[in-house]
């Protein structure tokens, strides 16, 4: 590789006139140096469940959704979330570079982009501001979190056309903006983590704080989010106000590092299972690759009929299931899906359960 300071010194070059040296970069320590996150999972105090639940999502990368009272926690755990994800590598981080420096977004100074991109937009932008647009047509938050996490707080706020076009980016990885004059293709594969409350003044449900809004206002409340949106949502959660007992605990949660070393095992074995299909996470599966990948055994196939009797169940809520299911028995290194694993799944799809 040659640096060149201006044009004269690259004419030079090129004339034969000026001999340069070539200058040699390591690139695993320029990943090293900018691969440092400011915030990390030992932080969090509490909430096991939602952290084994996002533990889940990062190892199949499948998209999250929290509901719980504010102040609960919800922002604080998705921020921490890129940590566990696996690092990004040098191809990921160029493609990431690039489109961070086209709307100036980088740092003075900074060579690279080596971690995963968090990006957490207010609900009042636009849908050109979510997907990109102008004349000349611009990356918007959705490709800005490619390669990493785009969360969505106050989930039921945003314009429901703002949630509609997240439909593309979400299912083909991309977002191709047209105008009259031109069509520009930028990449958008992310991962969704939404939070919301679950009613309008958010204390249904809490034990400290009385909730004080009518069935109506909940109904309408909800009825905000995007049915197609939540179709593509695998894991939805509640997420509990953190008793004083675990805040004033010295207890520290374990280190981001030791959750991703646990995930990384559970990734190579979806990499090696879909690399004939153009994908790496069992969030992405198919209809075809559930039958073929997701082989229950007679216990867990018993109970997963149980719960969609008991539990009235949707279609949608089986497949979501299964592919839970499927990154969880990854996690525990067996290839067919048990009944233990069916039971964490079904735990994780609190809105299917009519827990609120």
């Amino acid at each position: 590789m040659y640096g060149f300071g201006n044009l004269p010194e690259l004419i030079e070059f090129l004339s034969g006139t000026n001999n340069l040296e070539p200058t040699y970069i390591d690139i695993s320590s320029v990943m090293k140096a900018c691969s440092l996150y400011q915030d990390d999972f030992a932080d969090v105090k509490g909430q096991e469940h939602v952290k084994r639940a996002l533990e889940v999502s990062a190892a199949g990368n499948h998209n999250f959704l929290m509901i719980g009272s504010p102040g609960s926690g919800k922002t604080m755990l998705a921020r921490r979330l890129p940590t566990i994800l696996p690092e990004i590598s040098f191809e990921e981080a160029l493609q990431t570079t690039r489109i961070h420096s086209a709307v100036g977004l980088l740092n003075h100074g900074q060579p690279l982009i080596a971690t995963r991109p968090f990006r957490a937009p207010h609900h009042t932008l636009s849908d050109a501001a979510m997907v990109g647009g102008g004349q000349y047509p611009k990356p918007g938050e959705v490709s800005l979190a490619h390669n990493g996490v785009l969360f969505l707080d106050e989930l039921p706020e945003f314009k429901r056309n703002v949630l509609e076009v997240l439909r593309q980016p979400l299912e083909d990885g991309f977002v191709t903006i047209s105008r009259a004059l031109s069509s520009i293709t930028y990449p958008a594969s992310i991962m969704l983590v939404c939070a919301m409350n679950p009613c309008p003044c958010g204390y249904l449900g809490d034990a400290k704080h009385q909730c004080v809004c009518s069935p109506s206002q909940i109904h309408r409340y909800r009825q905000r989010v995007s049915g197609p949106l939540l179709d593509r949502i695998d894991i939805h959660v509640e997420v509990p106000a953190v008793p004083y007992k675990d805040l004033s605990n010295k207890y520290c949660g374990e280190p981001s590092i030791d959750i991703r070393n646990r995930l990384r095992s559970a990734r190579q074995i979806q990499i090696e299972r879909f690399k004939k299909d153009n994908f790496y996470s069992n969030a992405k599966m198919r209809s075809r690759h559930i039958k073929r990948h997701c082989v229950l055994n007679e216990d867990a196939q018993k109970l997963l009929e149980a719960a969609m009797h008991k539990l009235g169940l949707s279609a949608r809520a089986y497949t979501r299931i299964l592919k839970v299911g499927r990154t969880i028995a990854d996690l525990g290194g067996t290839q067919k899906i048990s009944a233990e694993h069916i039971s964490e799944a079904i735990q994780y799809r609190t809105l299917d359960r009519g827990a609120f």
